[in-house]
Parts: C-alpha cells; structure tokens; sequence
C-alpha cells in the first residue's frame, strides 16, 4: 500500500499536467472515453485493495440523500430525524453531510459496519467507472490526492493523452 503522505505530494506535484489533461479532454471529448476510464479503473481495482487504504473513509464524508439517510436510520432502528440528528449536518451548499471524519462506520480494521446499507456517494466513489466521465472531471482531480487508484487511474490517462 502506497504510503498517503506520498500519494497527497506525487498528486500536488501532479495537479498542473493533471488539470491540463482534463482541459484537453473537455475540448476534444474522445467517444470511448468512459470506457477506457473503466478499464483502467478495473485494473487498477485489480491489484489496489481499499481496506489497505480507507483513505476516502478518513478524509472525505459523501453526501447524504433523502433515500440514504431513510436506508441508514432503517437499519440502525432509528428515525430518519434521529439518524440526521445523531450524525448529519447541512453544510455550506446545503447537502447532509457527515459530522466526524473519519466516517464514524469506519472500523479500526477499515471496514465499514454499514456496508450493505451505506450511502450511493459511497458505493460509487471514486466514480471513476461511471458514466458521462466528463462531468466528473472536478471531482476526479480532486479525488487523484485522496484515493491511489484515482490517481494511477489519471496517470495513465496522461500516457494515452499526453499533454
């Protein structure tokens, strides 16, 4: 497992070529653009285990919608009000978000309790198997300095659309 501290300078240091890359893509948007983000998200997948990591778990809360908090408070015998309670609160563009980082279902063995039940900004992340990946790109760069195989994932972009 690559050493965070490293990850967070390699991305800084990376950020300049990084954002030119999704510049470059923005003007010429390549048609199988989504499909190479997820082959190469699949491998990276491959070899990348996230309970070494955690580090999205740590670091970033995802945002809770309407149906994620209703699915939570379900399975934590809870009202929706008291899960809001207990663990959200509405931040500055008004989305429900995480109290505490690190995310307080994050056990010490960096799994999660609420797995099966946990929030779609979570089942989804990094998103960078999703589709219409252009829309994603803000969100990409920013996760290149949060997850190693968002940024193995870019890094090899780079080699395929070299800037």
């Amino acid at each position: 497992m690559e050493d965070l501290n490293l990850l967070k300078h390699k991305a800084i240091k990376a950020k300049g070529e990084h954002k030119k890359l999704f510049d470059q893509l923005k003007k010429r948007l390549p048609k199988n653009l989504d499909q190479q983000f997820a082959e190469l998200h699949d491998e990276a997948f491959e070899r990348i285990d996230c309970l070494t990591c955690a580090n999205c778990c740590k670091t970033t809360g995802p945002l809770f919608k309407q149906k994620d908090i209703e699915r939570l408070a379900n399975h934590l015998k809870m009202r929706p009000a008291q899960f809001v309670e207990t663990y959200l609160h509405i931040d500055e563009d008004n989305d429900y978000v995480l109290n505490t980082l690190p995310c307080p279902f994050l056990g010490a063995d960096n799994y999660c309790s609420v797995y099966e039940y946990r929030p779609n900004a979570c089942r989804e992340y990094p998103h960078t198997n999703s589709r219409k990946m252009h829309t994603l790109f803000k969100e990409t760069l920013n996760n290149v300095a949060i997850c190693p195989a968002v940024f193995e994932i870019v890094e090899k972009l780079k080699k395929v659309y070299p800037v």
